[in-house]
């Protein structure tokens, strides 16, 4: 059997102290498979985006273990974390998260900045095309439209060719149509690459056009749930 690109066992995680704590993730088993598509959808306060934040290494556990791309993040430190994180994983925001003071080209070639590669500009100027914003790589967030931005966060996070895209309500920010299309762009680009994504949304259309479906309530992973039938 194929080892899974993400394997989360037993994981746990409370958030707060005290009387304000809250049991965010209870025994948490996952796996997902190398360029698959799952949706995770559930109500709000679910633990849907708090899942993704462990998968991408952004939220310490407290009990149970994370692999991705074979490395157990769990174990690691924080520079390593966020060393293996710049290269295997892309991440995209519900509110693009860019550098409002760097250009479309300046924010998408940051992570190859970091990790040292040797064109990043170069790189940065083929995702913005592959987005189809080859002429705005010169242009600020601010001059940008929303679904421009959700572009550019989106080169951002496929330049690294990274193995797993995480994205946290990618079209939440969106009208209709221009999430349509986000969603179009995201799903055609994971497929050309064999890329994993894995992606949280409130948008039923969007988590059926995945190839599974995790259901999460009250911090736990639906026992109908695929995932949980390759555990047993």
């Amino acid at each position: 059997m194929t080892q899974p690109v993400i394997a989360l066992r037993q994981v746990s995680l409370t958030l707060g102290a005290g009387a304000s704590s809250v049991h965010v993730l209870k025994n948490i088993d996952l796996t997902v498979a190398r360029g698959e598509t799952a949706g995770i959808v559930g109500p709000s306060g679910s633990g849907k985006s708090t899942l993704l934040m462990v998968i991408a290494g952004l939220e310490r556990i407290d009990s149970g273990s994370v692999e991705v791309a074979g490395q157990p993040i769990h174990a690691m430190g924080e520079d390593a974390i966020a060393a293996f994180r710049g290269r295997s994983i892309g991440i995209v925001f519900q509110s693009f998260h860019l550098i409002p003071n760097m250009t479309a080209l300046e924010n998408v070639a940051v992570p190859l900045e970091l990790a040292g590669h040797r064109d990043p500009f170069g790189v940065a100027r083929q995702e913005l095309d592959a987005v189809g914003l080859a002429d705005r790589v010169t242009h600020y967030p601010g001059e940008l439209s929303g679904g421009e931005q959700q572009r550019v966060a989106i080169a951002r996070a496929l330049a690294p060719e990274p193995a797993i895209v995480i994205a946290d309500e990618p079209t939440g920010n969106l009208d209709e149509r221009t999430g349509a299309q986000i969603a179009d762009l995201l799903f055609s680009t994971a497929r050309a690459r064999g890329t994993t994504l894995l992606l949280v949304t409130h948008d039923m259309g969007l988590a059926e056009r995945c190839g599974r479906r995790i259901e999460i309530h009250s911090g736990r992973i639906n026992a109908a749930d695929p995932a949980l039938a390759v555990q047993a």
